[in-house]
């Protein structure tokens, strides 16, 4: 909480009666406690909103790797081989080659298909879930954050009135003045809220895209295992250098 020493020279300051500090000296260690919870909301959401912009982003180059390298390579395991030891790509990959070796080991029949299928598909849902940790606390922050400010000004004004009450004084500017401060907090609330929310539905669609991209790509992966390698998709032509420059003349 703010130390006394603090309050007393910000509220004995002529020159700023009025402000955010100002507004959580007046409204007391709760106004102070709801404060800090916004300040966290709003450090939480940067932090997510950057880890997840590198994680997708990382993703994404991965993906790019793939469509230069992985199918042109002769056999799934040797184009697995080129990607990155840690890449989404390589785990559903590793997973599908994994499966369709255990399913000879398999007491009872099932069939390849369904078994590869499922088991790409766990992979699939593994990496999503990992995409989409911590999105949940920006929708939470977006729809509780206007909430958490709303309740600090109505611990404000009701300070403000009962100090307003004690004093005896009923005047439009000393009413006025406490319940303006302590709106603040509202709109503190509101500019925690709002880049939660854009940041929620941005990486949302973003995850979506990749969600996608993961599925051709396992799919691709279930037909080249099950026909054992004839079945892959339309490559397209790979660049050709460019010419040397030929030599100027003397």
């Amino acid at each position: 909480m703010l130390p006394s020493s603090f309050c007393e020279a910000k509220l004995s300051d002529p020159t700023n009666k009025y402000g955010v500090f100002p507004a959580l000296c007046e409204g007391g260690w709760i106004t102070q406690l709801t404060g800090l919870v916004l300040v966290i909301m709003f450090m939480g959401t940067l932090y997510i909103l950057f880890t997840k912009l590198f994680e997708q982003n990382k993703v994404m180059n991965q993906g790019k790797a793939v469509d230069a390298n992985f199918w042109r390579a002769p056999t799934l395991a040797e184009g697995a081989a080129k990607l990155e030891k840690n890449s989404a790509y390589r785990q559903v990959v590793e997973d599908g080659l994994r499966a369709n070796e255990e399913h000879n080991k398999l007491t009872d029949p099932v069939e390849a298909h369904d078994w590869m299928h499922g088991t790409l598909e766990r992979s699939q849902n593994h990496i999503n879930s990992q995409l989409n940790s911590g999105l949940a606390f920006l929708a939470t922050v977006g729809s509780t954050a206007p909430f958490v400010g709303l309740f600090g000004t109505v611990i404000g004004i009701l300070n403000a009135l009962v100090k307003i009450g004690a004093s005896g004084q009923a005047s439009i500017d000393a009413v006025a003045g406490p319940v303006g401060e302590a709106l603040i907090m509202t709109a503190v609330g509101l500019i925690v809220a709002v880049p939660a929310v854009l940041a929620f539905n941005w990486l949302q669609s973003r995850n979506k895209a990749i969600s996608r991209r993961l599925s051709t790509f396992s799919n691709d992966v279930l037909g080249s295992i099950m026909s054992g390698g004839q079945v892959k998709p339309v490559l397209a032509p790979a660049k050709a250098a460019a010419p040397a420059a030929a030599p100027k003349k003397a």
